[in-house]
């Protein structure tokens, strides 16, 4: 891949407004990785962000998506249906730079409200006063037809025209080993489109696409890391390497109550 280029950026940085945050003792403030937060500063193509459940990079991508415009459940930003008022009130005190282009597309995917985007989608479609129909552009089968790693492959693959940033929340939820790699392969022809990426992911597969930015959250905050210093990577290749050898550290405890 080339050099970043700053014009094809449609989020260059994010900063957070700390003057203007109340306290850092509340929610969502008070995780490590906010109340640590300065700027990112965000790859022109692939941004990763990666830690453990519960360390903030799920809630902070979800408040660039609400700062830029997206809906906190999902979809473009044609859509404005809210099944539970659950997001925080982060995306008020972020500052996104954004580049000189503005996105053609656009998309905020989370695996946890995907049925919801595709239930609204239906519902949408069914009021003719609605104007086109949504559903075809997400391929030729209704997304409650599939399965979910199959409706979030029509998604990547149907809807997804590059041109646009695509924010998206663990989308190898419920996608095997070999659909992880075709949706790498689909990241990179859209990158050649001219399409900028910003990913929550547990996926050593994933994060593993070159040249991406790779911030990790952890109670220290956030910082970037390279590929192989993930924990993701370190844990993942470990286990490989010796299977027979981790589980009999993970098991013997158990091994030995059965005795």
């Amino acid at each position: 891949m080339s050099k970043p280029v700053i014009s094809r950026q449609y989020i260059a940085e994010v900063a957070l407004k700390r003057d203007e945050v109340e306290s850092f003792e509340k929610y969502p403030f008070s995780l490590a990785a906010v109340k640590t937060l300065r700027k990112l500063t965000l790859h022109p193509a692939v941004t990763f962000l990666v830690g453990e459940n519960g360390s903030g990079k799920s809630t902070l991508l979800e408040a660039i998506a609400v700062a830029f415009g997206f809906n906190a459940e999902g979809g473009s930003k044609n859509f404005g249906f809210e099944t539970r008022g659950s997001h925080s009130v982060l995306h008020r005190n972020l500052r996104l730079s954004r580049g000189t282009p503005r996105p053609r597309d656009g998309y905020f995917f989370r695996a946890e409200s995907f049925f919801n985007v595709a239930t609204e989608i239906e519902k949408l479609d069914e009021d003719p006063k609605q104007g086109p129909l949504i559903g075809p552009s997400y391929g030729s089968r209704g997304l409650h037809e599939q399965s979910h790693g199959e409706s979030f492959l029509a998604l990547l693959v149907n809807r997804f025209r590059g041109n646009g940033l695509y924010l998206l929340d663990e989308p190898e939820a419920a996608l095997s080993p070999t659909r992880q790699l075709s949706v790498l392969t689909r990241i990179h022809d859209l990158v050649r489109l001219n399409s900028q990426f910003i990913i929550a992911t547990h996926s050593p597969i994933l994060m593993a696409y070159p040249n991406a930015h790779i911030y990790s959250f952890s109670p220290k905050g956030i910082q970037r890391v390279a590929y192989e210093e993930t924990e993701h990577y370190r844990i993942t290749k470990s286990f490989l390497s010796n299977p027979g050898r981790m589980l009999r550290v993970l098991l013997e405890d158990d091994a030995g109550s059965e005795s």
